[in-house]
């Protein structure tokens, strides 16, 4: 009676056994990675002013009122852009054009063009 209760539970251990193996282990991280932003980059409250260079070579000034922004471009244009939704602060956007802030990184969307990224 033994012997068979053991094929019956054996396929339930080796399935446990292989569900255990699939579960991805903590490892350090790879020599060449770069390195992380700390908590305090990416917590860190956006700046009232500040200055963002663009991947296009670009850059461009934001000064953060709160419930909305005003973008100031290379070429002295400007633009204010609301809280979208109004009750949150790293969403800005009005009719086709948007910037997502995130830490260091925002991220510029104008109708119609490619999304731009621009860091701090």
């Amino acid at each position: 009676m033994a012997f068979r209760r053991t094929f019956r539970v054996a396929p339930l251990v080796l399935l446990l056994l292989a569900v255990a193996a699939c579960v991805p282990q903590n490892s350090a991280p790879k020599a060449g990675n770069a390195v992380a932003p700390t908590a305090t980059d990416l917590t860190a409250p956006q700046p009232r002013t500040a200055t963002y260079n663009c991947a296009d070579g670009g850059r461009m000034t934001i000064e953060n009122h709160g419930t909305s922004l005003r973008v100031l471009g290379p070429d002295g244009t400007s633009e204010d852009l609301p809280a979208s939704p109004a009750n949150q602060n790293s969403r800005f956007g009005i009719a086709h054009d948007a910037i997502v802030i995130d830490g260091r990184d925002a991220l510029v969307m104008k109708g119609g063009k490619t999304p731009l990224t621009c860091t701090r």
